[in-house]
């Protein structure tokens, strides 16, 4: 007699999962397997659970889950993060997005009415840039890269978004060096490196040991690139035009110090995150 192979359900598939974090020691192994579920198959969390019974071809699924029980943060295990409305390419070539830069994005929207030419400054997914984009009405958003494999994922998410209402334009570069007068830049945006070397130490291993230490680590006391931006940004910022950064929370009253000392600058002022930290450092060029 043969025996029908029955097809695996969602609910089967999420069992194994689990069990699987469940040996590798993931906090709520169940909830983690409905959301890696989910993520892989691109539908809403609690897809899996309102479609349980329905057959799933656990390949990809498997294969994610290998990854995360290996340690592999969420996002690179599932290839894809979340960034405002955004779903984004990420893999182990550029930083996760954050949380609180998505408020970054909320900041230069509401100074520059999403109008103007904008640059992001060291893109990595792209994340800033196309969340720009597929908001504001700007005649051009701009995003530079020094890292060409960050390049090719924030192109790749560029090229996979057809919800953007900007050209977005990715190129290649340290900083500003991308970029010249005739841009005719009105705004730059940045969450550049920020994180002293002696700082690594303190970071989670999940960062540590997956994320690019190119995107993390700035010389100076974390305040190298940063330093950098402010003092490179006359160059190609139009009179009256925003500088936007992000930055340690321990040292944004010393990116402010830098920008006023700068002369180049006015109304250099502090804004906090969501938790009430001191995190982005907004001016306008003279």
């Amino acid at each position: 007699m043969s025996v029908v192979a029955l097809p695996l359900t969602v609910r089967a598939l999420r069992a194994e999962v689990s069990a699987c974090f469940a040996s590798a020691g993931i906090d709520d192994p169940h909830t983690e397997a409905r959301d890696l579920i989910a993520a892989v198959v691109d539908r809403p969390r609690f897809w899996p659970v309102e479609h349980a019974n329905d057959p799933i071809d656990g390949e990809a699924v498997r294969a994610a889950a290998a990854r995360r029980a290996q340690g592999m943060p969420f996002a690179y295990a599932v290839g894809k993060a979340a960034f405002r409305h955004l779903t984004l390419i990420v893999d182990r070539r550029v930083l996760i997005p954050r949380q609180e830069t998505e408020l970054l994005v909320d900041l230069v929207l509401e100074v520059t009415k999403g109008r103007g030419v904008v640059v992001d400054i060291g893109t990595g997914s792209g994340c800033i840039a196309l969340a720009l984009a597929s908001e504001g009405q700007y005649e051009r958003v701009i995003a530079t890269e020094l890292s060409q494999g960050a390049k090719a994922v924030a192109q790749m998410n560029a090229d996979s978004l057809p919800q953007l209402h900007s050209p977005a334009d990715i190129r290649g570069g340290d900083l500003l060096t991308p970029l010249t007068a005739q841009d005719r830049i009105t705004a730059i945006v940045s969450n550049p490196p920020y994180i002293a070397q002696t700082e690594m130490a303190e970071l989670p291993a999940s960062v540590q040991d997956w994320e690019p230490h190119l995107a993390l680590v700035s010389e100076n006391d974390g305040l190298s690139h940063t330093f950098r931006l402010v003092d490179d940004s006359p160059r190609v910022l139009m009179p009256g035009g925003l500088l936007a950064l992000e930055v340690d929370s321990r040292r944004a009253q010393r990116v402010a110090d830098h920008i006023r000392a700068n002369g180049e600058y006015k109304n250099a002022r502090v804004h906090k995150d969501f938790t009430g930290r001191d995190r982005y450092v907004l001016a306008h060029r003279r």
